[in-house]
C-alpha cells in the first residue's frame, strides 16, 4: 500500500501558506508506515515544535490502473475517507528554505491520520462534496470540491500517468484553507456532509 498526496490543491491554501498556485498536480508520497487509523494512539513527534494540521478527502483504489483518463478514473475507486496530513511545519520550512526534499516533514511515522471509509457511491461521484475538520469544538477548515484547483477525476488521471495505482493505496486530495498549529491535547473530529469518519485526541 502506498499513500499519494497531493499538495496545493486549493488556492486559499497555497495563498495562506504564500505558495504558488500550481498549474499541474503537485504530488508526494508518504510511506506505509504514515499510516494509522484514528483508534489508534497519534502521539505528538517529539522532532518538531510545530505540528499542522491539514484535513483532506482520501480515496481508496479498488483495483490496478495506469495511464487513465478522467472520464474513466472513478472506475479505480470505491470508498471514501478524511484524513489528516499532519506536517512538521517547522522542520518543512528548514527543507524549502534549502531545496531539500520534505520527507522528514510529511513521510514521518504515523502522519496520514485516516477515518473510517464509507462506500464512494455514484451519487457522491456526481455531486460536489462539503467536509468539516473541527478542532477542540470550532470548525478550522471547511472544505467544499468544487473549490478543488483538480477536480478528483482529473488527479486520479494526473497521478496514473506516473504511478501505477493499486488496491488498497490511498489518495490525499488536497487540504482546504484553515491548516495551523497543534498540540497535545487537541481534540478533532472530521465529517463528510454530516457524517464523522473520525474523532480523536492527540497524546504526549
Amino acid at each position: 500500500m502506498k499513500i499519494i498526496c497531493v499538495g496545493r490543491n486549493y488556492v486559499a491554501h497555497a495563498l495562506e501558506l504564500k505558495n504558488e498556485v500550481p498549474d499541474e498536480p503537485v504530488l508526494f508520497m508518504k510511506p506505509e508506515s504514515a499510516y494509522l487509523y484514528y483508534k489508534d494512539k497519534f502521539h505528538y513527534p517529539k522532532f518538531t515544535q510545530d505540528l499542522h494540521y491539514e484535513c483532506e478527502l482520501v480515496l481508496k483504489v479498488s483495483k490496478t490502473g495506469t495511464n487513465l483518463t478522467a472520464e474513466n478514473a472513478f472506475d479505480y475507486v470505491d470508498e471514501i475517507s478524511l484524513g489528516i496530513d499532519f506536517t512538521a511545519r517547522d522542520i518543512q520550512t528548514k527543507l524549502k528554505a534549502k531545496s531539500l526534499p520534505w520527507e522528514k516533514a510529511k513521510a514521518f511515522d504515523h502522519s496520514a491520520i485516516i477515518g473510517d471509509f464509507i462506500p464512494f457511491t455514484s451519487a457522491m461521484k456526481s455531486q460536489h462534496l462539503l467536509y468539516t475538520l473541527e478542532k477542540n469544538e470550532a470548525i478550522m477548515q471547511n472544505g467544499d470540491t468544487d473549490l478543488m484547483i483538480f477536480p478528483m477525476r482529473e488527479l486520479i488521471a494526473a497521478i496514473t500517468q506516473y504511478f501505477t495505482i493499486e488496491p488498497g493505496d490511498l489518495i490525499f486530495t488536497g487540504t482546504p484553507a484553515g491548516v495551523g498549529a497543534s498540540k497535545i491535547g487537541d481534540h478533532f473530529i472530521g465529517r463528510i456532509g454530516t457524517e464523522k469518519l473520525f474523532e480523536f485526541t492527540i497524546e504526549a
